[in-house]
């Protein structure tokens, strides 16, 4: 680029000559002023505003404060809110938790109020001698969130302990452990005897009940009725299938309650105690068959359930 001077106090013309570069320092150094300049300005106008304690200054920094607060404030909602959220998402499972161990208090026999589902636990101790710290937002939400990953985990386990014990606990319903008559006692144990009828040394594959003629017979087991009809030997009998080839079988009764194919619960009432078949008095027969083969229905009835 070429620059050219005419003055009256010169003989001639003169010319100049300044390349690109020339041109961009010389751009570069007045930005540089410019910019200098501004924050040398901006500089003394803020010296004598704090010195003169000028409004509009006081008037910017109350602004960019309630701005920050502001800014602190919905943060501090937004977390709160979220915490709140976990809080209530935490205390629905603690509810689900506390039904889940009454249920399993109860099918492990245990009395509910042992555990004292409905109360807070109770804690105390000395005072520490160990500066206490206080919880920051963040820690706070780490604590949650590991709470409600302790929750599902205990959770997930009593879940697995309970079909566990609901197992064990129908298992138990099959097993014939009930008395099968309240009030009565062994008139006759289970083994070698003598026999009443022929006055020779015979097994006897039960035990006797001692009972009023029409006391309530209910079943020692859950099961289902595979005989009820009248037996020669046995008089009117009924035979409960317990599941795994086990049976009980309830004889010389007066009535019967029950038809084959029926479904029955343990305790349920399924005949009354009579004198008929090879009976020399009133009183109910009872035996527990294996495979077919007579058990000593005392082993069961001495069984826990």
């Amino acid at each position: 680029m070429d620059i050219i001077l005419v003055s009256n106090g010169l003989s001639k013309a003169r010319s100049f000559t300044i390349s690109i570069p020339q041109v961009a320092m010389m751009g570069l150094a007045l930005l540089l002023v410019v910019i200098s300049l501004s924050v040398l300005l901006h500089y003394f106008s803020l010296r004598y505003a704090v010195a003169n304690d000028s409004p509009y200054l006081r008037s910017l920094l109350v602004s960019l404060q309630a701005q920050e607060n502001e800014r602190a404030q919905s943060y501090l909602r937004e977390s709160l809110n979220t915490m709140a959220s976990k809080l209530g998402e935490l205390q629905a499972r603690l509810v689900r938790l506390d039904a889940l161990g009454d249920r399993l208090s109860k099918i492990a026999g245990m009395k509910p109020q042992e555990f004292m589902f409905d109360r807070l636990p109770a804690r105390g101790g000395p005072e520490s001698t160990t500066p206490a710290k206080g919880l920051s937002m963040g820690d706070l939400g780490i604590e949650l969130e590991r709470l409600s990953k302790n929750l599902e985990d205990r959770t997930d386990k009593l879940r697995f302990l309970e079909s566990t014990l609901t197992e064990e606990h129908a298992k138990r319903q099959l097993i014939p452990t009930q008395a099968p008559v309240d009030g009565g006692y062994y008139s006759s144990t289970y083994g070698w005897r003598i026999d009443p009828f022929t006055g020779l040394n015979a097994f006897h594959e039960g035990v006797d009940f001692m009972a009023e003629e029409g006391t309530d017979i209910q079943a020692a087991a859950g099961g289902v009725v595979v005989f009820a009809a009248f037996h020669p030997q046995y008089g009117n009998m009924i035979e409960i299938d317990h599941g795994n080839d086990l049976v009980s079988r309830y004889a010389h009764c007066s009535k019967l309650l029950v038809k084959v194919g029926d479904v029955v619960l343990r305790g349920s009432k399924i005949a009354a105690v009579g004198n008929t078949g090879r009976s020399t008095g009133t009183h109910l027969h009872f035996e527990v068959r294996l495979r077919g083969v007579a058990q000593n229905p005392a082993r069961f009835l001495r069984m826990p359930g």
